[in-house]
């Protein structure tokens, strides 16, 4: 039996299975004639989280209209995950104690290829009932430029010939921002729920950067400058939900249960997808209030609406102090020690110390408090439920994946916290765990783990620029201040001079440790670890 609205009507063989309690058919004609959500970026975590949110509220009968999705990078999820099975999909929950949750989830309208049928995202962009423009893109789809600071090509091109024909995302929201300018004049509000600190002033920061190259030039008209950059909001999020690649194991589950065409597929540009997605029960949401055109009532459902002040604080909470340092210290050394999931790496006792006391230790203590979430309850949480869930499958190579677009945002603000802080007990020289997970991601880009045997790196816009610097290091060798130095300095990587700071020196130690032959990552986590010199909170 294939996924399919066929199938999904004559309601058989669907025991064990929760099923849209709705009219598909209605919902879908409401939402295309008058749409209030559109999102963008239609992989795992939009079918896990704002998917089955939309569903949510149509079952609780809060609206009549869905959600439409519209991918602008891997285009080719269209064609494998949603058009084959009738936009509909299958959100499987994974319980620590081995129980599932399944679900048929049918709140998507429409799937729709930003470049193929742009003319229809624009018609949607237009009407003035829509609210929310949600987003899913990763962190760096809002990098303008490239590593030798000039813009990317295609968005010189934008910025050269205005709002006509523009190539970069950034560029293609700003024109269909405009476009609804002139089409009705309704605000509307642009959402990022992208897993990153401050999101929606980075989709802010390349919008305006593209807007006011259009104004000084004189492609845009000063009543068109303001609406752009006074009537679209940007509402900070903080989003939290582990949504691992499609599991095989679970498409074996599916199969017993009697249906088809379950099993992952990748995409050309390296996605996988499927019909179903797996994920784990927590997730968080919090939105700052700034949606002029209002917004679905996703506060019916528990998500919070509340103050950016707040919102950032979650934010950073997440991204700088608890879970977003732990995930990349957690998976380089897990990598390098030869695991490959994160359940396993966890119960690994050195690496569990030391993400434990990066932490606490480290981190926390210079880190946000928001008051809506306890940062301690929130670490203990991934700790004992969420990192240990041997159903959920996450992988260390997942997490890795764009690592030199996240250390900044990861270790960079929490080492500007300490270098500007006053009080003499938190200073960058009695850090220990911060610079050794910044030493252990130089140590993953050698690309041979700790037996010495070669190692796949994740994918990463820097990767080969980065490995270009580090460049004739080996194990058994020792790398000088001068090799590590371009990286090490590089604002751009971390927000700072990790030398200014007084870091610099500390990461290159360590380095050396971990760099020192087969064995020593081993040897030097364990060490740093047990230091006699180290305030350890286990």
């Amino acid at each position: 039996m294939k996924l399919s609205l066929e199938n999904l009507e004559k309601k058989v063989n669907w025991k064990g299975y929760r099923l849209p309690d709705y009219d598909i058919a209605d919902m879908r004609a409401k939402t295309k004639a008058e749409p209030t959500w559109l999102h963008i970026g239609a992989g795992n975590i939009f079918r896990a989280f704002p998917a089955v949110l939309a569903q949510r509220m149509l079952t609780a009968g809060l609206t009549d209209k869905g959600i439409i999705c519209c991918e602008a990078y891997d285009e080719e999820i269209i064609d494998k995950a949603f058009r084959p099975f009738d936009n509909l999909s299958i959100c499987v929950t994974l319980y620590a104690d081995g129980a599932l949750k399944k679900e048929v989830v049918g709140s998507v309208a429409e799937s729709l290829k930003m470049s193929a049928e742009f003319d229809r995202v624009r018609e949607i962009f237009c009407n003035p009932s829509l609210q929310m423009v949600s987003l899913t893109i990763t962190e760096k789809a809002y990098i303008l430029r490239g590593p030798d600071k000039n813009y990317l090509p295609d968005v010189q091109a934008d910025m050269d010939n205005g709002p006509v024909g523009c190539h970069s995302l950034m560029g293609k929201l700003a024109c269909l921002c405009l476009r609804r300018m002139h089409a009705c004049g309704t605000p509307i509000a642009l959402v990022s729920m992208d897993n990153c600190s401050n999101n929606g002033y980075r989709l802010q920061r390349a919008m305006f950067e593209i807007i006011n190259s259009w104004f000084q030039h004189g492609k845009i008209d000063a009543m068109e400058f303001s609406y752009l950059t006074g009537q679209v909001s940007y509402p900070r999020t903080m989003i939290d939900k582990i949504t691992p690649f499609p599991n095989p194991k679970i498409a074996t589950v599916l199969r017993k249960d009697g249906l088809d065409m379950v099993k992952p597929v990748q995409t050309e540009k390296g996605s996988w997808v499927s019909c179903f997605v797996n994920t784990e029960s927590p997730q968080y949401l919090l939105m700052e209030d700034l949606f002029p055109n209002g917004h679905p009532p996703l506060e019916q459902l528990g998500i919070i609406f509340t103050s950016g002040r707040i919102v950032e604080k979650s934010m950073e909470m997440k991204a700088c102090s608890t879970l977003n340092p732990m995930d990349t210290a957690m998976a380089e050394f897990g990598m390098l020690l030869g695991y490959e999931t994160i359940n396993c790496i966890v119960r690994d006792d050195d690496i569990r110390t030391f993400i434990t006391n990066l932490s606490h230790v480290e981190c926390m203590p210079l880190g946000a408090d928001p008051g809506v979430l306890d940062p301690d309850e929130f670490v203990h949480e991934i700790l004992t439920v969420r990192y240990p869930n041997p159903y959920l499958n996450d992988t260390a190579a997942r997490i890795m994946t764009d690592t030199s677009q996240k250390v900044g945002t990861r270790y960079g603000q929490i080492l500007s916290n300490y270098y500007n802080s006053p009080v003499p007990m938190h200073r960058v020289s009695h850090l220990r765990f911060i610079p050794l997970a910044i030493a252990g991601w130089l140590r993953y880009l050698i690309g041979v783990d700790d037996n010495g045997e070669p190692m796949q790196l994740s994918p990463d816009p820097l990767l080969e620029s980065l490995r270009g610097k580090l460049e004739g290091i080996t194990l058994g060798s020792t790398a000088s201040r001068e090799q590590l130095y371009p990286i090490l300095s590089d604002r751009t990587l971390f927000g700072l001079n990790l030398f200014e700071v007084g870091c610099g020196d500390r990461v290159i130690e360590y380095f050396n440790e971990l760099i020192a032959g087969p064995g020593a990552v081993r040897a030097t986590l364990h060490k740093r670890c047990n230091d006699k010199d180290t305030d350890l909170l286990i």
